[in-house]
């Protein structure tokens, strides 16, 4: 059992590219994802589940076709399963997604953005 604290900031320091996840921890059957985003990313859906986005600092808009939802620094927002979304950040933003373990950040869209690997820092 490892008894140390995980430090957000410390570990958003080492991802340098943007829209690609790093685990930071695991809890059951689920992974805690850090990433760095700008610009922004692909209309995509997760249809087997729920996608949870937490902005650490800076701001995240998430588009639907029909409406979008703006996120601030300490906000959070579920997209229920299968709502297509596009997440667009006008300036660098860290946010943190929970996810079940093995679910693509892209969906079943695959482009430049597709994290492959689940990666941890």
């Amino acid at each position: 059992m490892n008894y140390q604290p995980v430090n957000l900031q410390d570990k958003l320091a080492k991802i340098s590219e943007h829209w690609l996840p790093k685990i930071v921890a695991q809890m059951n059957d689920y992974h805690f994802k850090v990433v760095n985003v700008q610009g922004e990313f692909v209309w995509h859906d997760h249809p087997e589940t729920d996608e949870v986005f937490i902005v650490l600092k800076g701001q995240l808009e998430i588009q639907f076709r029909d409406a979008s939802v703006v996120l601030n620094e300490g906000e959070m927002f579920v997209v229920p399963r299968g709502v297509e979304h596009k997440p667009v950040a006008e300036e660098e933003c860290h946010i943190m997604l929970v996810e079940p373990i093995g679910i693509v950040n892209t969906g079943d869209v695959v482009d430049e953005k597709t994290a492959h690997d689940d990666v941890w820092i």
